[in-house]
């Protein structure tokens, strides 16, 4: 079954680093590691593990070979938390031609929820953004996401730009 939902899309940003107000450090030891070389198969779990619950479906249409490329890229910079062993959520970077680096992907697998590491991953994200010579830094969200997705942004220092709304079409 599918149905129509009306979705708002809010678009935030940093224009300086100074713009950034880091979080604490998480509830829990967990690492940071940038995927150089991302198998599209690690991608894709990542993707699958983390948006599900949202409802991302973006990348389910890209052959491989379209993932690939992408990965490849050296403007695309891919992230995963790990806590012990298990991954926690990933990150996605992606400079544009604009000069900006787009924080593309981010999200957390649930039940890592709580734990601080939505604070202290967007902190990383934000860093490694600067980092890549950014002139801004940008990301956007909408009502399907986590409902900690928006207050993090903001707790962040990211401050809206613009806002839209569409209709989805959600199965299930």
């Amino acid at each position: 079954m599918t149905r129509a939902v009306e979705v708002v899309r809010t678009h935030l940003e940093l224009r300086s680093p100074e713009q950034l107000r880091p979080a604490r450090e998480p509830d829990v030891d967990a690492r940071f590691i940038r995927r150089i070389n991302c198998s599209t198969q690690h991608y894709r779990r990542l993707y699958r593990d983390v948006g599900r619950a949202w409802h991302w479906r973006d990348r389910d249409s890209w052959t491989d070979e379209q993932l690939s490329a992408l990965l490849a890229s050296p403007d695309i910079a891919v992230w995963e938390c790990l806590v012990g062993d298990d991954s926690a959520g990933f990150f996605e970077l992606a400079r544009q031609d604009d000069g900006s680096v787009e924080i593309a992907y981010f999200g957390l697998i649930d039940r890592f929820f709580g734990l601080g590491l939505g604070g202290a991953m967007l902190t990383l994200a934000a860093n490694e953004a600067w980092a890549m010579n950014a002139n801004r830094v940008w990301l956007h969200t909408c009502t399907l996401d986590s409902p900690q997705a928006l207050p993090n942004y903001k707790a962040r220092g990211f401050t809206e730009f613009r806002q839209e709304t569409y209709v989805a079409l959600l199965s299930g």
